[in-house]
């Protein structure tokens, strides 16, 4: 692997992380020449996901630094080659977690591409040229056509950022579970983040009754009157969690802290599934009792394909369905990772990477 190859010629600025202090500081770099099947995308905006802060201090013990974090890029077409059907010039697309896989396994020839042995991300990852990839806090991106995906033009393109990660991560696993299309369930949302507000916010557009699961009371209002949410529990509170007992269909499961699955197993109905999408650094404790005692299920899974993340760009145009994010400049980066680790946002970051916040819709 290198940080270039020969046809690295395209100087790009940036912001990268250069050791485990996390401090992103501007950096210039290469990127290849747009090929075949590349597209170069001007980038306008790029949300800072959680992953983002894990990878630039290093938290998982795998960041090849310098690390150019971002995988919620939205932009505009400015270069296409010719194999990249489907894209023009001046096209509002977004690139989400991946930059490359196999191409070849049952996953990618089933629209799994995000579970195919060979993936590689969007950064801090390796393309298929050798070189280590590097993401969207930067002000351009050649990626490969087969994983960018068209923004809808009714979706303001800052809000619509994060859609490209949180978005997909939480639409996936209602579409497995039949819940795009078919409403009337009841599930729950444990953690009001950058993941949570989105599925409450798919939650109630695909007609189902919504309870949030949260350790902080002040989530309650934002829940119920920002979002939507039909009902609040706080799992802090005995009584409400034994009151919600055997109430849920399914429960998704947003939180990347260390925390309990016993109270939250509890809460789904016999048959029913938890489905995490949390990233813990500590394992979790997995109870037997609440599973065998209720048949129920528990699952995990990542993001989504990018046949399936169109699909979910789709539907948000349709529903009109954006994230709530706070807009920064990119000198504001550092400020924004220090208050991302403490939770400290409503409810994702997107740096403003071109300067123009006018151009959002």
């Amino acid at each position: 692997m290198a940080q270039t190859t020969p046809n690295h010629t395209q100087t790009v600025s940036g912001w990268a992380a250069h050791d485990s202090s996390g401090k992103v500081t501007p950096y210039t770099f290469k990127r290849r020449e747009n090929g075949v099947n590349d597209v170069t995308i001007e980038i306008l905006y790029c949300g800072i996901c959680h992953t983002d802060l894990h990878h630039a201090r290093n938290d998982w013990g795998i960041t090849m630094y310098p690390v150019v974090p971002g995988h919620e890029i939205i932009g505009v077409i400015t270069k296409v080659g010719s194999n990249a059907k489907g894209f023009n010039e001046g096209d509002r697309v977004g690139v989400g977690c991946l930059a490359a896989t196999c191409l070849n396994c049952e996953f990618c020839n089933t629209g799994q591409e995000n579970y195919c042995e060979q993936l590689q991300f969007t950064y801090n990852g390796i393309f298929w040229d050798g070189s280590i990839t590097y993401g969207g806090y930067s002000n351009m991106l050649v990626a490969d056509y087969r994983y960018v995906v068209h923004i809808p033009a009714n979706l303001a393109m800052d809000a619509a950022a994060p859609l490209l990660c949180a978005g997909i991560t939480v639409f996936s696993p209602l579409k497995d579970h039949n819940l795009v299309d078919s409403p009337g369930k009841r599930i729950g949302v444990v953690g009001l983040g950058g993941l949570g507000h989105m599925a409450v916010k798919f939650g109630k557009a695909f007609g189902h009754h919504v309870t949030v699961i949260s350790t902080s009371p002040s989530k309650e209002t934002e829940a119920k009157q920002r979002l939507g949410a039909d009902d609040f529990v706080l799992s802090t509170n005995p009584k409400q969690m034994q009151a919600a007992r055997r109430t849920l269909d399914f429960i998704l499961d947003t939180v990347s802290g260390n925390h309990a699955l016993l109270p939250i197993l509890e809460m789904l109905k016999v048959t029913g599934t938890l489905f995490i999408v949390g990233a813990p650094d500590k394992p979790l404790e997995l109870p037997s009792f609440p599973l065998i005692f209720g048949k129920r299920s528990v699952k995990g899974g990542i993001i989504g394909g990018i046949r399936e993340t169109q699909e979910m760009l789709d539907v948000c145009g349709k529903h009109n369905i954006t994230c709530d994010i706070e807009l920064i400049q990119p000198d504001q980066i550092n400020e924004a990772m220090d208050r991302l680790s403490r939770n400290d946002v409503r409810y994702r970051f997107v740096i403003d990477i071109a300067g123009n916040s006018n151009t959002a819709n």
